[in-house]
């Protein structure tokens, strides 16, 4: 097994969860006893891991994480040699390989070599500092003297995003700061899930709060008055800073705010709508050359830095922006259109043939802008909807989004009462 000369080499690292050592140990050993080398960065992000593939010149990465999911869980992300998720079809190939039993292990000669590798979060927070749209703008953000809450949920944050922010001369507070991976709370960060941060910068007069999740790769933000600045418009916010200074197309999934399409409209750009998940969000950017990109959970891609969300990227660029603008975060919030946005749910049943329902939906709709891309999403002057089965539970998920509340209240009834009917017959 040989790669470009040399033997196969898997990055790996964790985030904070109780089980990280007892699953990295299982996924180290069974990398070296496939004749692979391993350089274990230990604690560490989703996006440090990624950029660490392509400094260690490996042919694939591995972080061990459930992301966003509560502390029982764990589960791996699978990076290929760019650093990259896998794409469905290199997936299902190595599903493939496990099925056929075509895993081959290495004789007591040749297994693989272990190192641990230190410094790797460090040598991302200095390439996040070199971007040019960062460095133009470290004299302002230091000049702010920025006072910022963080809440690291005892993860690897704890590590990674007090340490951005002293660099970029901010005073920090950081909330669950003990790298234990007992989360304080259900670590998804949500507004429900972000009250004793909003507390916290009131109650410490910050100029701004800060909230990830467990891996490093969403970033949420509440504004200096307790108020949600919305995990929809982080990306909003940092694409509106990058397109002043870049022109190009933007890119967000299907199931994301029209924000991100308005705001690139005002800088006489195009968006583009990718299906749901980083991977065809990021083969969108390439195919479109896009300057910057991500998802409406908080997910900033910049394509300058590498092609993964990046929380500590989002918040670079955020403070940039914060910075240049000289405002206070709820001042920037209301530059942007403001959406109300729903997520809902059907529980799908095995009655239920999910096509079916959803062609017999497209023509309900047909006088509407329909994508069936990803499921259903049709667009409509004051709104839309998104409707897709998820990969995860046996439900389908609704997505509407609306100038007001009532319009999307209005919409979510229309399509569960159009849903209703199409089952009946």
């Amino acid at each position: 097994m040989l790669q470009n000369g040399h033997p196969p080499k898997v990055v790996i690292g964790r985030d904070g969860r109780v089980s990280g050592a007892l699953v990295s140990s299982l996924v180290s050993n069974t990398l070296l006893a496939l004749g692979i080398e391993v350089v274990d960065l230990g604690y560490s992000t989703t996006p440090t891991v990624e950029m660490a593939v392509v400094w260690e010149q490996a042919g694939a990465g591995i972080i061990l994480t459930a992301s966003h999911n509560p502390m029982e869980w764990n589960a791996l992300k699978l990076l290929n040699h760019k650093g990259e998720f896998i794409s469905q079809r290199d997936g299902e190939a190595f599903l493939q390989l496990l099925q056929k039993g075509e895993i081959q292990y290495a004789s007591v000669e040749k297994l693989g070599q272990y190192r641990t590798a230190d410094g790797y979060i460090e040598r991302h927070i200095e390439a996040i500092l070199k971007m040019p749209l960062v460095k133009s703008a470290l004299s302002d953000i230091q000049n702010r003297k920025f006072k910022i809450v963080v809440d690291c949920i005892n993860s690897t944050g704890v590590i990674s995003v007090p340490p951005l922010l002293q660099k970029l001369g901010c005073e920090v507070i950081v909330l669950n700061g003990e790298m234990n991976g007992q989360f304080a709370h259900n670590p998804e960060p949500l507004p429900a899930h972000m009250q004793d941060l909003a507390k916290a910068v009131v109650q410490e007069k910050a100029d701004l709060g800060i909230a990830v999740d467990p891996d490093v790769d969403r970033l949420a933000l509440v504004c200096e008055n307790g108020a949600f600045f919305g995990e929809e418009y982080t990306l909003v916010a940092v694409a509106d800073y990058v397109l002043q200074h870049t022109k190009g197309a933007t890119v967000s999934n299907l199931s994301s705010s029209r924000a991100l399409r308005d705001v690139t409209q005002q800088h006489d750009c195009e968006y583009f709508a990718a299906m749901v998940g980083e991977v065809n969000v990021v083969e969108k950017m390439k195919a479109v050359n896009a300057v910057i990109g991500g998802e409406g959970n908080g997910g900033v891609i910049v394509p300058e830095l590498h092609y993964g969300r990046d929380a500590l990227a989002g918040i670079a660029l955020f403070l940039a922006h914060l910075a240049k603008a000289g405002q206070q975060p709820s001042e920037l919030r209301k530059r942007y259109p403001n959406y109300e946005m729903v997520k809902d749910k059907i529980a799908l049943t095995p009655d239920i043939d999910i096509e079916k329902l959803l062609k017999a939906l497209h023509r309900k709709y047909q006088g509407e802008q329909c994508d069936m891309q990803d499921g259903l999403k049709i667009d409509f002057a004051d709104g839309w909807l998104h409707l897709r089965k998820s990969n995860t539970e046996p439900i389908i998920r609704i997505y509407a989004e609306g100038t007001t509340e009532a319009i999307v209240q209005y919409l979510i009834k229309d399509i569960h009462a159009n849903v209703t009917e199409i089952l009946k017959m």
